[in-house]
């Protein structure tokens, strides 16, 4: 009985994963919903005071990720997951200075992974086809931009108010992905 109800669950994972990337609407609202949780999670973390506000730099965002009125829903899948990706990477560091909350870092983190499991079926769809599009060079520049991001956090050892600087840009992060999401229309 128990094996019976295991297949049924993995014939359905399968399918709903196929029917997943055919329908981007689906996808479009389960990311905006998804988005919403990770802001709320990561407002609730605590911030450090103001006098960090002295050790911010420009990490310079990408301006593609800025103004991404050109981006057709492929685009926006490959940037969606790469900055999911990304974020969670950052996530995994060493925050234990910070005083932040394990338990909301473990949720964050597991909404993150939702996400990106959401997101991985029609991003290979999309790698298989290997069109070169705008989201691969974006892409590039994302990367850049999260490596410094790691580089500040790693040459600030990690301190609080490093990890305020950075929570910060993960807050103006994912307000970019809220946009992105739009992009995701069937």
């Amino acid at each position: 009985m128990t094996y019976r109800c295991l297949l049924q669950m993995v014939l359905l994972l399968c399918f709903s994963t196929t029917a997943l990337s055919m329908n981007y609407s689906l996808l479009r609202f389960q990311q905006r919903k998804s988005v919403a949780v990770c802001q709320k999670l990561l407002r609730q973390l605590p911030s450090t005071p103001q006098h960090c506000l002295e050790v911010r730099m420009d990490f310079q965002v990408p301006e593609e990720i800025k103004q991404a009125q050109q981006f057709r829903k492929e685009d926006a899948v490959l940037v969606i997951y790469e900055m999911l990706q990304q974020i969670f990477s950052i996530l995994t560091r060493d925050f234990s200075s910070t005083g932040w909350s394990e338990t909301i870092i473990e949720d964050l983190l597991v909404e993150l992974h939702g996400q990106m499991n959401h997101l991985e079926p029609i991003q290979k769809e999309i790698m298989l086809k290997k069109n070169c599009t705008t989201g691969d060079m974006t892409v590039l520049h994302l990367k850049k931009y999260y490596f410094n991001l790691g580089q500040y956090l790693k040459s600030m050892e990690y301190n609080s108010c490093a990890w305020t600087v950075v929570r910060v840009q993960m807050l103006m992060n994912f307000s970019f992905l809220k946009s992105l999401t739009g992009y995701l229309h069937d």
